[in-house]
């Protein structure tokens, strides 16, 4: 760091302190004795993601928590929950490097929906892969749905027959 006042790359850190989005440094030139602050401010690189039609566009988080938050609409999962599996996702695809394609970040997010809530994920699922038929919807729950014999038995009373009232004898 070089001294405003007399151009000497001689300077001492007095102070340091966090402020705001960054650092603030007090500092004092050894040649001349001026004290000056500078603020440092913490630089992220932020992965592109490259669309399916080849264009980059810079990383946005909000994107992501936007898709959770439409596929987990009217679902019982906590806001946390969302924002914990962005979270997730954003700390893959910082660690992924320069670039990422949108295909992996739209796999990342089918793998935490399934984690959250089915109907949600079946949700995500069927627009991020372009489900266009009965049969490819199928296809997507079949991995889903357990076979009959499987699924436990109900534990709620059945409704009584039409036309007859369950609380007389």
């Amino acid at each position: 760091m070089n001294c405003p006042a007399c151009g000497c790359d001689d300077c001492r850190v007095v102070d340091t302190r966090a402020s705001g989005d960054g650092i603030r440094r007090r500092r004092v030139c050894q040649a001349c004795g001026h004290r000056f602050t500078t603020f440092e401010r913490i630089e992220l690189r932020l992965p592109l993601v490259v669309k399916s039609d080849g264009r980059r566009e810079p990383w946005v988080r909000d994107k992501v928590l936007l898709g959770l938050r439409l596929a987990c609409r009217k679902r019982p999962v906590a806001a946390e929950a969302m924002e914990e599996a962005a979270a997730r996702i954003e700390q893959a695809v910082m660690t992924a490097g320069a670039e990422i394609s949108s295909v992996d970040i739209g796999r990342r997010v089918l793998e935490e929906l399934k984690g959250l809530d089915h109907v949600a994920w079946l949700r995500f699922a069927s627009v991020y892969l372009d489900v266009q038929t009965p049969s490819e919807f199928r296809a997507l729950l079949e991995p889903l749905l357990l076979p009959v014999e499987e699924h436990p038995p109900s534990t709620a009373t059945p409704p009584p027959p039409s036309g007859e009232d369950p609380e007389t004898p």
